[in-house]
This record gives C-alpha cells, sequence and structure tokens, in this order.
C-alpha cells in the first residue's frame, strides 16, 4: 500500500509518503505559503521515493478542525491529485493526528483555536492505526473543556500549551504527562488512512471536504 499524505492546518506545510510500512516525511514552517510550496513538496518526495503519482494507492489529507485556508487548500490539492489519476481519497481528523503522534493509549488533544478557544477531543487507541472516540471534537473554550473520567490520561496539543493553567484546573486529577510540541502532520495522517484505504471506506474525490467545527474565522469588533 503506497499512501500520499498532506496536512496544512497549521503553519506548518507538510507532506509524506506511506510506502508498504516505512514512511516518508517533508515539512516546513510555511506561515502562509502553503499554497506555494505543497506542490513542489509534493513532486519532491515523490521524486525522492522514485514513484509516479499514479503509482499511489491513494491520497489522504488532514480534514481539520484547524485553519479554514488550510483545510482548504490540503483539500483541494487532494481532490486535484486525486482527479489526475483517479485515486480515492481520505480525510483524517487532526485532533486523531496529534494523539496518534504521541503514541500513549489514553490521550487529550487541544489545539489552539485562537479567539479564546481550542479544539479538543478525547481517544483511546484500540490498534496502532485505529482509536475510539471518549470525548468527541469540539470547539469550547479552556474554561469549559469536558470533564473525562479516569486517570493516566495524556495530554497533547497547542492548546496545552497557550492555555495550560486553565486546563490543569480541570484536569489536574487525570493527567498523567502533558506533551508539548506536538501539532498534526502528515506522517500521522498517512497513518491512520490506511485502514480506511484497505478496508475500502475511502471516498471518492468528490465527497472529499473539510472538517471545520468553528463557523466563523474571526470576532466581530463588539466580540473584541
Amino acid at each position: 500500500m503506497k499512501i500520499l499524505a498532506l496536512e496544512t492546518s497549521t503553519e506548518y506545510c507538510s507532506v509524506a509518503l506511506y510506502l508498504d510500512g516505512k514512511i516518508l516525511n517533508k515539512e516546513i514552517l510555511a506561515e502562509r505559503r502553503h499554497s506555494e510550496i505543497l506542490l513542489p513538496m509534493v513532486q519532491e518526495i515523490l521524486a525522492e521515493a522514485e514513484l509516479t503519482l499514479r503509482q499511489i494507492d491513494g491520497i489522504a489529507f488532514g480534514a481539520g478542525p484547524g485553519s479554514f485556508t488550510g483545510l482548504r487548500i490540503a483539500c483541494g490539492v487532494a481532490q486535484g491529485l486525486a482527479y489526475a489519476v483517479t485515486l480515492p481519497v481520505v480525510g483524517i481528523s487532526t485532533l486523531t493526528a496529534v494523539a496518534q503522534k504521541i503514541r500513549k493509549q489514553k490521550v487529550i488533544v487541544a489545539l489552539d483555536a485562537r479567539m479564546g478557544e481550542i479544539y479538543h477531543a478525547a481517544y483511546q487507541q484500540l490498534t496502532s492505526h485505529t482509536w475510539e472516540i471518549i470525548s468527541p471534537p469540539i470547539l469550547c473554550s479552556p474554561q469549559h473543556s469536558p470533564a473525562i473520567a479516569g486517570n493516566e490520561w495524556n495530554g497533547c496539543g497547542s492548546g496545552f500549551e497557550v492555555y495550560s493553567k486553565e486546563l490543569a484546573l480541570i484536569y489536574n486529577n487525570n493527567l498523567e504527562q502533558i506533551h508539548y510540541g506536538f501539532h498534526p502532520q502528515a506522517g500521522e495522517i498517512a497513518q491512520l488512512a490506511l485502514p480506511k484505504f484497505t478496508d475500502g471506506s475511502a471516498a471518492d474525490p468528490a465527497n472529499a471536504a473539510p472538517i471545520y467545527i468553528r463557523n466563523k474565522v474571526a470576532l466581530k469588533e463588539s466580540e473584541r
């Protein structure tokens, strides 16, 4: 199985190739240059693997939540590449991708959503590439993060860095450890997409869509 993965939901731009169990990764701190550098990065990683797009079995992308513009870029490029060579597409939650990154059994993910809010979810690992949703993805203020039962949870994501005090008050008795410096990356997007490609649940490119959660980009002047 050969999977091309794209992830542009944060200030980073990353691409990855899953090649029969091995993963090639490329990542650049893109800030706002995702649309300029994503396709050249795809070309570079395919050349490095000595593959053409027609030799890929499917394309996965970070579907969100995350930057509105970044999500549209990843989805649009995945669709365009898939249409060009008739490939299936899979969108993967960026929250699950962060959980996959730290490789712990019980994970609470909080990503900074700006505007005083976080994207939040909690997962328990079932297999190396699948997770059970314990608390579904939501947008909330850190102070209103949902309670999670039990202990030995691991916290991760930029939300725990930006709102460390607020989240510590809620999860102090639940957390075993907080892991810093993790963001969604294409390597984990590829890993999580693997079961969806192998079980036939991948989608037609026309049905690929971002996962926004938030329905507006900025606060009005009266809301600030």
